[in-house]
């Protein structure tokens, strides 16, 4: 028996909702006071709202050490734990020490390992689906790990953004530089590091463009495309996720491609008509 602990920032999709193999771990999000947990109640569209009509912009916490703790309280005898970039979140840090916590408190045997993604979104349901491909392929907790470890090193997430707002907001990016971005229609390119963390990798002058630098990036830095499964989260843009795909499939054969609407967190930083790949 195994179980797989997603923070909420990772999606899954509809089928392993409800699947006793996986869970999740919320984190609580505040807009002007406004707290909202990131779990099956988060309404994308309210929250949207309150993030465009605010001032200060939103905020997320991770969730506590005693919340991962819990989820270890269960019969599963291997535990895997998928967080958020250690570079972007104390998510991975609080999943450690509820680990350690539970550890100290009971000794019954049980593998527990904690996953830092160094990617975020479907970055992380990537990594769940690995692992569940593992363990149901009969492999070892010890190779599981070390497997997944190595995949994690393997992976790259990109993303572009119709809006820079919430980065303004947030302080991670200047007012001038959001306004010059916002007024010349100019959509930054984004990726992540080895790390975790994000850089810029590109800009292009309309969305569009710039979908198709970041699949240029993407294809750039994939190798053996049709052993990987890519996935492509949005955030209220449907339509945009499937053109997505239609770029990928005229450049690329994937074993699969999984598309995905966003969680609470990633909402929070994608904003409206936001789109991530991970592969």
């Amino acid at each position: 028996m195994y179980k797989i602990v997603l923070d909420s920032c990772g999606e899954l999709p509809e089928e392993l909702k409800n699947d006793p193999h996986f869970s999740h771990v919320a984190l609580t999000l505040d807009v002007d006071g406004v707290q909202i947990t990131d779990d099956e109640t988060f309404d994308q569209a309210r929250f949207l709202k309150l993030v465009k009509e605010s001032k200060k912009g939103p905020k997320s916490a991770c969730p506590s050490p005693g919340a991962y703790m819990n989820e270890c309280e269960c019969d599963a005898e291997h535990i895997y734990m998928i967080t958020l970039s250690g570079e972007l979140s104390g998510s991975y840090n609080s999943a450690l020490c509820g680990k350690e916590m539970y550890e100290d408190e009971y000794d019954d045997g049980k593998k527990i390992h904690v996953f830092n993604s160094k990617s975020a979104s479907i970055g992380e349901t990537l990594i769940a689906l690995y692992v569940q491909g593992l363990e149901e392929s009969g492999a070892s907790f010890e190779d599981v790990v070390q497997q997944t470890e190595d995949y994690i090193e393997s992976m790259n997430t990109f993303f572009v953004l119709e809006t820079l707002d919430t980065f303004r907001k947030t302080g991670r990016l200047s007012g001038l530089k959001s306004f010059v971005a916002n007024t010349l229609n100019i959509k930054p390119v984004m990726a992540s590091t080895k790390s975790g963390y994000i850089y810029m990798l590109d800009q292009a002058r309309g969305m569009k463009k710039a979908l198709v630098k970041m699949i240029d990036g993407m294809i750039a830095k994939t190798k053996d495309c049709e052993n990987k499964v890519i996935a492509i989260s949005h955030c209220n843009c449907p339509e945009r996720a499937e053109f997505v795909k239609s770029l990928i499939e005229k450049v690329a054969h994937f074993k699969k491609i999984v598309i995905l609407d966003m969680s609470g967190v990633s909402t929070m930083y994608a904003n409206d008509g936001g789109i991530i790949i991970a592969v």
